[in-house]
């Protein structure tokens, strides 16, 4: 691609894109892969999913596991409130918007992102873990990434949970009966990438048992194809 083509405006936008990325690879290569969690900016603190976020952000913690957010409220600052809380490395890396998303109190590390992609790259690529709680369309959106990406090797396998059965049950059933059954959209094996689950335990014990390696490491292995990581479908 002839880069003198561009404009100047569309330069000045691409060297905004790669700010962003370098900035937080700069901040985030170091790291030791920790347990990224997603879910809703709107829930409040009385609310269960809440309640179980901070009790795993906690238990995570003071199993010597790094808490990975994106920063903000409801569900995200729950997670990280746990890890704050219980003594642990608690990172936000938050987006700006003109609503909702603000930084939250409970962060050791925190990082700001002006782009959505960007903020995706250090979201996969920090974690050994990915928990998605319920949310709306942003955690959907960084769950059928995250799947895709994993499906298509393009990152290295890891364990993909999907807590609270309740909320996660029906798409999963869509997923099954319209995408595999109807369609033949998606494989069969594609619904073993990830777990649900209503056991904050079982969350733990998933993290225990994966060793991490630094976000550098990891972003030079994303190449590397290996087998599917082994996992339930429902626990």
């Amino acid at each position: 691609m002839d880069t003198n083509c561009l404009s100047p405006e569309d330069s000045e936008r691409a060297a905004r894109y790669a700010q962003d990325l370098v900035q937080g690879l700069a901040a985030l290569e170091t790291f030791q892969q920790g347990v990224t969690v997603f879910g809703s900016a709107r829930f409040p603190e009385t609310d269960l999913y809440y309640q179980k976020a901070r009790e795993l952000g906690q238990k995570l913690a003071r199993a010597g596991h790094a808490v990975v957010t994106g920063g903000g409220g409801g569900i995200m600052e729950a997670a990280n409130r746990g890890a704050f809380e219980a003594g642990g490395r608690s990172i936000g890396l938050n987006i700006k918007l003109p609503q909702e998303q603000s930084p939250n109190c409970y962060t050791t590390d925190s990082l700001e992102f002006n782009y959505f992609f960007a903020r995706k790259v250090m979201l996969a690529f920090s974690s050994k873990v990915y928990v998605y709680f319920p949310g709306g369309f942003g955690t959907l959106d960084e769950f059928s990434e995250i799947l895709t990406l994993m499906e298509t090797q393009k990152i290295l396998p890891a364990p993909i949970i999907l807590f609270g059965a309740a909320f996660w049950q029906p798409l999963d059933d869509f997923f099954y009966t319209k995408m595999q059954l109807e369609t033949q959209a998606v494989s069969p094996d594609d619904r073993d990438l990830y777990t649900i689950t209503d056991d904050v335990e079982f969350i733990v014990r998933v993290a225990d048992a994966i060793l991490p390696c630094r976000v550098d490491e990891a972003i030079k292995q994303a190449d590397t194809v290996r087998p599917p990581t082994a996992g339930g479908h429902m626990l």
